[in-house]
């Protein structure tokens, strides 16, 4: 339901902007260059991220409070992006789909399972057209892979590596320590649905590193599995993993680990050679065994990507580049198909005022991002393969379940998810 088109669509959508920095000025201004889009309201807890917007979008109101943006400014939005650290996705973004409102969220959807189930169900019960900011979905290499897989091209799908080399993980220990605010900038605000907790400066937690700590966001995987196994789900048709299991380090008490291998055990589907199909991520340091880089016969593995190995032939993707084929011999004269490519910030924009349809709804995007926060819980069992039960948001692990779902902090709870 959530890919489909406004119902009454309007002859102009106004938008605001919770975030105006980093990651959302990106959106902002791609959504700006949309035809029919106008842009109402813009919010950032740090005002100093404001400066460029303000000269950019001079009649747009400003505002530091997400939810006085919300309150002061329903009846003139129609629809929002959500491009804030992590936390805070399902706040707003439920919030505004309460309020019949159309989302484009930035990836993972949410910081937690339960938010991001319940952020699926809302947007399907409330009609929204939503989109995930997973943008390089809608671009040609990504959907040139999924026709491959899908036409046979390859065979069957047998198994699947994915990895990337960042490293938002911190061993260390947090600072014990206070540092003054900067003007400007809320502390309180930021913090959202979190516990209270001092500021520590020297972007320890913002304006980015905030994706190392656990609380806030949800490390390499989080933030880049969402990207690389996008294409995977698409071309395969994957649904909810059967298990997880964690062979990388723990996190300690604050951050994330470093150099995550995470195995999965999808069920299959018809693009799959087993009843299974087992999915291996990796990130840091950590990377195929040499057995599946042998595949590539000698090419450099690709920074970031995916390998799916087929019962015909074996294809690498890289994130973002040119799906290639191998044995090389084999393909040499095959020709890439054309899947065509689309502006994924035009095509919410598009689907908003009822002329097209977005391709990463949270009807697709939902299940994605739950199956890579499942990689996040299960580090925190290393060597412990975890049974995952989909339908009732549950693992065969008591301690397991505890992350599933948080307690929000005194006040910030939102209506559909208390």
């Amino acid at each position: 339901m959530q890919g489909l088109m406004a119902q009454s669509p309007g002859s102009v959508l106004r938008h605001a902007s919770f975030g105006a920095g980093g990651m959302a000025w990106e959106d902002l201004t791609q959504l700006a260059k949309c035809p029919g889009i106008e842009i109402v309201a813009i919010c950032d807890v740090d005002l100093s991220h404001t400066t460029d917007a303000r000269q950019q979008f001079p009649k747009a109101r400003i505002y530091q409070d997400w939810r006085e943006l919300l309150d002061k400014e329903a009846k003139n939005i129609d629809s929002v992006n959500v491009s804030t650290p992590d936390h805070m996705h399902a706040s707003i973004g439920i919030s505004a789909m309460q309020l019949g409102k159309h989302v484009y969220g930035q990836k993972p959807l949410a910081h937690d399972l339960y938010e991001v189930r319940r952020m699926t169900e809302i947007a399907h019960a409330k009609k929204v057209v939503t989109q995930m900011g997973i943008q390089i979905h809608s671009a040609a290499h990504y959907r040139q892979a999924a026709r491959i897989v899908h036409d046979g091209v390859i065979g069957k799908i047998k198994e699947v590596h994915s990895w990337c080399p960042k490293s938002w993980g911190d061993p260390s220990v947090k600072p014990d320590k206070s540092d003054p605010v900067p003007d400007g900038f809320d502390w309180n605000l930021w913090l959202g649905v979190c516990a209270e907790r001092p500021f520590i400066g020297g972007e320890y937690y913002h304006p980015e590193t905030w994706r190392k700590r656990l609380d806030f966001g949800t490390g390499t995987f989080g933030d880049m599995g969402c990207h690389i196994f996008d294409p995977v789900f698409k071309a395969v048709n994957l649904t909810a993993p059967l298990t997880v299991r964690s062979e990388g380090a723990a996190p300690n008490q604050w951050n994330w680990a470093l150099d995550s291998k995470i195995h999965y055990v999808f069920p299959g589907t018809e693009y799959t050679a087993e009843n299974t199909l087992p999915v291996t991520w990796y990130d840091g340091a950590q990377n195929p065994p040499a057995e599946v880089l042998a595949l590539l016969e000698g090419k450099i593995l690709p920074g970031s990507g995916s390998i799916l190995i087929g019962t015909k032939g074996v294809m690498a993707l890289p994130h973002y580049g040119r799906p290639q084929l191998y044995p090389s011999a084999k393909y040499r004269d095959f020709v890439l198909p054309d899947a065509g490519e689309a502006d994924h910030w035009g095509q919410f924009v598009g689907a908003c005022l009822g002329r097209d349809q977005t391709t990463a709804h949270f009807g697709y995007a939902g299940p994605l991002t739950e199956s890579v926060l499942l990689g996040g819980v299960a580090s925190h069992f290393p060597q412990t393969t975890l049974k995952w039960n989909a339908r009732h948001l549950k693992f065969d692990l008591a301690e397991a379940n505890r992350l599933v779902r948080r307690e929000y902090r005194r006040g910030w709870q939102v209506h559909g998810l208390s």
